[in-house]
């Protein structure tokens, strides 16, 4: 979980991120971000400067990343804090370096998008010229294939512009699909192609004779022109706030999605230039003709018919989740400054209904747009590549700067090996391959200069006061002292201001009777699109239905604490507060109802349901909320006994009437009778309920009716859950759901946590 937190805005509450991404998700992330646009639209333009030396390029990439992804990954891993590059540099160099590092990492984004947007461009004018070449060749006449090529290049970027301001970003789930998607096609057209190798072997190694064309110079070339296309492991530090055991996954992930990823591209080198066989010239030569497109010029060399469609159908699908996803990395840049104060503070502003950072979306999708216009894509690839490179010097000398600051930090996380030199060894390779990328095409450096000067500028004039009087929004403390001297631990997730009171006063005669503590839970919610740690923004709401909660527990003499978290899903931040906490019992309030039929209790609740990792203790409150007679339907087993044992508490504390009752079924015979009744007196005499004043046995056939119907006489109706559920749709068991559901009473419904189970929970939640 990430570290106790607190701010101007949830002062007294321990403030924290839910975090909800396991080992694959994160590696599907970088590996998505890193398998997309680029190896289809740049894998030509490599070929074409580097010939089939761009294989040994695109190794020598994977291992000059390497060493940056080493330094993402302790970094990540020690500080996981949202923001990436910009978080960690900022750390290491406040003032002009963190603004600096920002607005280039910015434009990194922003000039991506472009390169996607182009790359979109360009596979769509393929698809449109398979499927309606006539319009293609009347638009190609009328304004130029260029021309139309940007067109839709533009008309992408304002499409996903407005996507993402809308806030209808593509879930983690369909990201991962996707990501697969794009494996899965691009291993298709390896295996054909491996297969053509196999069957003209000499042919193949002919293509590759001579290896170097062009020269070394041709390599560094194609390294710093495609170093792009190794851009992605980055964005798993991004969400480092949102990633279940950080010091172990983040590593892991960042390796995982590096080693599929270079292991992907060398195969789809090796197919392009060795399984081709063009009329005139080489095959390199062949791919260099064709550019951005050359997958699929290679893809009608040896696939059957359905291959090229497949191989576009890929590169749109790769350029539109790629754009997407910097679309939304550069638009939670520019966001993350904002707040900081080192931009303009409308860029933060939140768009009250959707809930997204809609100023930055737009801000981002107009220089994407001037960008996409005003440079072919050979420019903006290197463009990108050199704002990357630079960036990641810049991670590497912060990582330098932080083990210099705080020699002892976390020494069990995971540590950079070889250091100083792998990170030094990382600083030299990148800046050469940045400035070697002025002898390809000076204007990615005029770009870069001109961008970097132009934010230099601004900072100085305007945004260095801002900045000094910014006060940091999350301070991490240490867990309060206090946390550890209660072995019992009541856990209150409240959401509804009603709830607050009858919740505490259920909670509280517990508290006091297991000599616990309570702690009252407050969940802030926000939607996928928005960076988990931009929640800061919205816990002031949550403050008075916490600060109401402590006074009622500390009035009523038991030790009680608040604590916020901050997550995408409600049911995240109760269940890994529950785990984190190491809650005793779960005191949960329900409506009475929920808004769909494939729900028992609504989504939060059936979620906390099935997984809580605690006794679980789930109320249907009506008003007006009182314990004078309660009525314990009771026929065995550990949730019986456990709500026989709440209830004995209750009425201790409030001076309850409580009936015990038992139904049998019409007809029941003496004996029946005098089973039931024992059942009774067992409850009775386990849980301290001597004084119960009556014994009720109802003769019915429909168990859950006949508890609706005597649960009008009392205030309150308390049952065990009767069973585990067997199918997804049953939580409690079917005769407790009903009663809950119909009754016109509150209704409480107990489940006792059993060991044979933590190990499922422990799994569930990674």
């Amino acid at each position: 979980m990430g570290e106790p937190s607190q701010s101007a805005g949830g002062k007294n509450h321990e403030v924290s991120f839910a975090r909800s991404l396991g080992l694959f998700d994160a590696s599907m992330i970088g590996i998505g971000a890193m398998i997309g646009a680029g190896i289809f639209v740049l894998t030509g333009i490599a070929a074409g400067v580097a010939g089939p030396g761009a294989l040994l390029a695109f190794m020598l990439n994977g291992l000059v990343t390497l060493l940056t992804a080493l330094a993402y990954a302790e970094l990540a891993s020690t500080y996981p804090k949202s923001g990436g590059g910009y978080a960690f540099i900022k750390t290491a160099f406040p003032g002009p370096v963190g603004f600096a590092s920002g607005w280039m990492l910015w434009f990194c984004y922003i000039i991506a998008c472009a390169l996607y947007a182009l790359g979109f461009g360009s596979y769509f004018w393929e698809s449109l010229h398979s499927v309606v070449p006539f319009f293609t060749k009347w638009a190609a006449g009328t304004f130029g294939e260029q021309v139309s090529i940007i067109f839709f290049t533009l008309l992408i970027v304002l499409a996903f512009s407005l996507i993402n301001i809308h806030g209808t970003a593509v879930s983690g789930s369909v990201e991962n699909i996707l990501t697969v998607a794009k494996i899965i096609i691009l291993a298709i057209f390896i295996y054909f192609g491996m297969r053509q190798i196999a069957a003209e072997p000499a042919q193949a190694a002919a293509s590759f004779d001579p290896f170097l064309p062009l020269g070394f110079n041709g390599v560094l070339l194609a390294m710093g022109l495609t170093f792009i296309a190794f851009e992605g492991y980055d964005l798993i530090a991004t969400v480092s706030e949102e990633i279940k055991h950080p010091e172990r996954n983040i590593p892991r992930a960042t390796m995982i999605s590096l080693v599929v990823t270079v292991v992907i591209y060398l195969l789809i080198v090796i197919v392009c230039v060795g399984a081709i066989q063009p009329q005139e010239g080489s095959s390199w030569e062949f791919l260099g003709a064709y550019q951005e497109t050359a997958i699929v010029r290679a893809a009608e060399q040896f696939m059957p018919s359905f291959g090229v469609g497949l191989i576009i159908f890929g590169g749109l699908l790769s350029t539109l989740s790629a754009l997407n996803a910097s679309v939304l990395a550069s638009s939670r840049v520019a966001f993350s400054m904002s707040r900081d104060k080192m931009l303009l503070r409308s860029l933060s502003r939140i768009h009250p209904r959707r809930l997204t950072p809609h100023l930055a979306v737009a801000a981002t999708g107009v220089v994407t747009a001037i960008l996409a216009a005003a440079f072919p894509i050979q420019v903006l690839g290197s463009a990108a590549s050199l704002m990357f490179l630079l960036t990641f010097a810049l991670v590497n000398f912060a990582l330098i700067a932080l083990r210099r600051k705080f020699p002892g930090e976390r020494q069990a996380m995971f540590r950079v090996p070889f250091y100083p030199v792998t990170p030094l060894l990382a600083i030299v390779l990148n800046l050469g391959l940045a400035v070697y990328q002025f002898k390809f095409d000076p204007r990615s450096w005029y770009i870069a200069i001109a961008w970097l000067l132009m934010g230099l500028f601004v900072y100085f004039a305007y945004f260095e006061k801002k900045a000094a009087t910014e006060i940091p929004q999350v301070l991490e403390v240490g867990r309060p002292a206090a946390q550890a001297i209660k072995h019992y631990r009541i856990l209150i997730p409240i959401h509804n201001p009603d709830h607050v009171e009858p919740l505490m006063k259920l909670a509280v005669p517990i508290a006091k009777a297991k000599e616990g503590e309570i702690v009252v839970l407050s969940v802030v919610t926000i939607p996928q699109n928005l960076p988990i740690h931009e929640g800061m923004r919205f816990i002031k709401q949550k403050s008075p239905l916490l600060r109401a909660a402590r006074r009622q527990g500390r009035e009523a003499g038991v030790h009680t604490r608040t604590a916020l978290r901050i997550a995408h899903q409600a049911h995240d931040g109760i269940l890994q507060a529950a785990e984190s906490e190491g809650a005793s019992l779960i005191v949960m309030g329900w409506k009475g109802y929920t808004t769909t039929r494939d729900r028992i209790f609504g989504e939060v609740a059936d979620r906390v349901v099935r997984h809580a990792p605690c006794d679980l203790m789930t109320v249907k409150l009506v008003e007006p909320f009182k314990f004078k007679r309660i009525l314990l339907p009771t026929a065995g087993g550990p949730h019986a006994t456990l709500a026989a044992e709440f209830v004995a508490i209750l009425r201790s504390e409030y001076k309850s009437k409580v009936a015990c009752c038992y139904v049998l079924a019409k007809g029941a015979t003496e004996r029946d009778r005098q089973i039931a009744d024992e059942w009774i007196s067992k409850t009775v005499q386990r849980t301290a309920l001597e004084k119960v004043s009556e014994h009720l046995l109802i003769e019915s056939d429909r168990i859950a009716t006949s508890l609706v119907k005597a649960a009008s006489e009392y205030d309150m109706l308390v049952m065990g859950s009767s069973r585990e559920g067997v199918f997804s749709s049953v939580l409690f068991g079917e005769i407790p759901e009903k009663v809950a559901r119909f009754s016109e009473s509150s209704v409480m419904i107990v489940r006792r946590f059993e060991g044979k189970t933590k190990g499922w929970i422990k799994k569930i939640l990674g």
